[in-house]
């Protein structure tokens, strides 16, 4: 039966690392740990890299044995104590080591000795046979300082390691295109380890969860895929030890899958792709990891780096192997570790204003530990930490790295993705807000630009531009920000939009005030949008009397569309003409008062009742106005087809004669467009 090289590794007593490294040198190849093994090919790595049996046991009490590169946590484990018990010994022996650090021999031996115990290290070549293995004493008769092995190298870290650090949950970033399942994928794994009745839907916001598996955290970051969350998407991918991009078995890589992979690769973090959908009967695995190659990502089933697992968020079909992917990629080729006992430091994940609670963050912990009372600031925004909780609802008194966290207690709404940190008391996290504001406002004001006299001169000899004043009001700070980013660049050189307030909370009557202080009731330049919010007080009633529209929506691209027809509407309409038919006039029949019908011959097209014709004698055109009456007989019509004769009279015009070609047209407004 085929074994992968990580199962592998557990049985013989390697780490991953150690066990890819030791195949290299044994002449197997630099395999990834999920790589899979024959049985033939697994028999002879057993017989070259496997620990011999335990010898017998000496006098001196029980013996054990020590694998070579042994973690603190697993060298607790063999010796029969906590791995706080070897952490204090070395302690005692100047070194701080967090529970995965590798511990040399030496270390090794000290530390049994300290602890009293009989123990052996089992030290193998990477190439030796069972044969050649040799077996070192723990107890040996001189001492030396314990040295842990050299840590591997990591290809990103969010915060800075210190001696202290200690391991943390990894933080993974669930990505991709709109409707892929990614909010899917994570509720089975909240329904599976969590709680259940979380309600699968388009995630218009970053979720922060954290669930348990097999005795492990992982911490989840949920982000969105419509086009409009791009700024959402770059903050995940900021603070993400790991991004999963999720794609769709039955629609491959769609165009915020793209852009996903882009903002991961920026972000130099590993990426884990999740085939997803892979139980319906259209689903084709295999042409997604065709079209990642196109995308500088090449699938481990290829020869490449890059994880793929298939599965299912609905039926729950790999999602074992997913999570398994997620661990060995986190023990591999993050090592995630953080200090809880350094200043606090964490990154604002969203932000809303509840009714009840005021200002509620969600905060991810990054450094240090979060504790309820402590005083911090984000950006412009400072408070005191009056409440905390996690994603569940349940209270904490603190939180340690790599935690996502609702705290309550803001002085306002801080940006989504801005930094927070502890300050030593009010009075500082005041000060520091204050410089925050200043400096926030500077950079806004120099954004903002002024025109130059270029710019100026088009825009006078162009004519006024019109704008659609617009408050934006939502439920969360990000999405605020997003829809801000998605309607400001709408516009042209004849129309543009010019965001009067963009704030979190329901539509209030200060928000129709602000609508309608440059708005006239002729005009319809302006509108409230909300998203995912009501409306309080007497808002709806003033709306009506000062002629604001209000508009609530739920879903963002519904939205946008929305600010687009609002500006469409400002604009003037723009017809061109369309050639409808000819005829010729064959009779003339006088009416009482001077006036003529023109008795023609449909030569081709159509002629119609409202359209309008020109009047031609040769080549010169004596007349171009609308048609007054249609008739076929005595019965008026409505249009008359090529092939039939009708009656035509033209307003404002009676100097017909028979032989004038009449060519008839309309004009049809054109659909604009920004």
């Amino acid at each position: 039966m085929p074994v992968k090289v990580f199962e592998l590794a557990k049985e013989i007593g390697l780490a991953n690392q150690e066990m890819v490294s030791r195949l290299d040198k044994a002449g197997f190849g630099k395999l990834a740990p999920s790589h899979e093994l024959d049985d033939a090919t697994a028999d002879k790595v057993r017989k070259a890299l496997a620990v011999p049996a335990e010898p017998a046991t000496p006098a001196g009490g029980d013996l054990i044995i020590v694998p070579m590169n042994v973690t603190v946590k697993e060298l607790g484990e063999k010796l029969g104590v906590g791995p706080s018990e070897v952490q204090k010994v070395l302690m005692g022996l100047g070194v701080l080591a967090g529970l995965n650090q590798r511990l040399a021999p030496d270390a090794v031996r000290k530390i049994a000795k300290k602890l009293g115990k009989n123990a052996q290290v089992a030290e193998s070549a990477p190439t030796a046979t069972p044969e050649a293995t040799k077996v070192v004493s723990a107890t040996p008769q001189t001492e030396k300082a314990a040295t842990p092995t050299t840590p591997k190298p990591q290809t990103r870290t969010a915060v800075n390691k210190t001696t202290d650090s200690v391991p943390r949950p990894p933080v993974v970033t669930i990505m991709g295109h709109v409707d892929h399942g990614k909010t899917s994928l994570l509720d089975f794994l909240r329904k599976a380890h969590v709680v259940d009745g979380e309600a699968g839907r388009i995630t218009q916001h970053i979720g922060a969860y954290q669930v348990e598996i097999d005795g492990k955290r992982i911490t989840f970051l949920d982000t969105p895929g419509h086009a409009a969350f791009s700024a959402m998407r770059r903050r995940g991918a900021s603070v993400t030890d790991i991004a999963i991009i999720v794609v769709a078995a039955n629609d491959s890589v769609m165009p915020q899958t793209e852009e996903a992979i882009q903002v991961a690769l920026k972000a130099k973090v590993p990426i884990i792709v999740a085939v997803n959908k892979c139980d319906l009967p259209e689903a084709n695995p295999d042409k997604v990891l065709t079209d990642l190659t196109r995308y500088e990502l090449v699938p481990e089933a290829f020869g490449g780096t890059i994880p793929t697992v298939n599965i299912s968020a609905k039926t729950g079909e790999g999602i074992p192997e997913l999570l398994e992917a997620i661990l060995l990629v986190s023990e591999i080729e993050v090592d995630p570790k953080a200090d809880p006992h350094a200043k606090m430091r964490g990154t604002i994940i969203e932000a809303k204003v509840d009714k009840g609670r005021g200002t509620v963050a969600t905060v991810l912990v990054q450094q240090g530990t979060l504790r309820q009372g402590d005083n911090v600031v984000a950006g412009g925004v400072f408070g005191k930490v009056r409440g905390m909780t996690d994603e569940r609802g349940t209270k904490l008194v603190k939180a340690g790295p790599s935690s996502p966290v609702e705290i309550i207690g803001l002085s306002g709404v801080p940006d989504a993705g801005e930094k927070i940190e502890v300050a030593k008391d009010e009075k500082e996290a005041r000060a520091l807000a204050q410089r925050s504001e200043i400096r926030i406002r500077e950079q806004r004001l120099t954004a903002s630009g002024h025109q130059t006299l270029e710019q100026l001169y088009a825009q006078l000899r162009s004519g006024p531009v019109k704008e659609l004043n617009l408050v934006i009001k939502a439920d969360v700070q990000g999405s605020v920000q997003a829809i801000r980013e998605s309607v400001e660049p709408l516009g042209n050189e004849e129309v543009r939009v010019r965001v009067l307030s963009a704030t979190v909370g329901p539509v209030s009557d200060s928000d129709v005030l602000l609508a309608s202080a440059d708005h006239s009731a002729d005009e319809k330049n302006c509108m409230i949008v909300g998203f995912n919010v009501g409306t309080a007080g007497n808002a709806v009633k003033k709306a009506e009397a000062e002629h604001v529209q209000i508009k609530m929506f739920s879903i963002i691209y519904e939205l946008i569309d929305a600010v687009k027809d609002g500006m469409l509407a400002l604009l003037p309409p723009i017809y061109e003409e369309a050639a409808l038919g000819k005829t010729e006039i064959r009779q003339l029949f006088r009416l009482p008062g001077g006036r003529s019908i023109a008795g023609s011959y449909v030569l081709d097209g159509v002629v119609k009742r409202n359209s309008s014709v020109r009047v031609f004698r040769g080549k010169d055109l004596l007349h171009d106005g609308p048609i007054e009456t249609l008739k076929r007989f005595k019965d008026d019509q409505r249009e008359v087809a090529a092939g039939y004769e009708c009656g035509i009279t033209i307003r404002g015009f009676n100097d017909l004669q028979v032989g004038d070609i009449l060519e008839c047209y309309e004009m049809r407004q054109i659909q604009r467009e920004l």
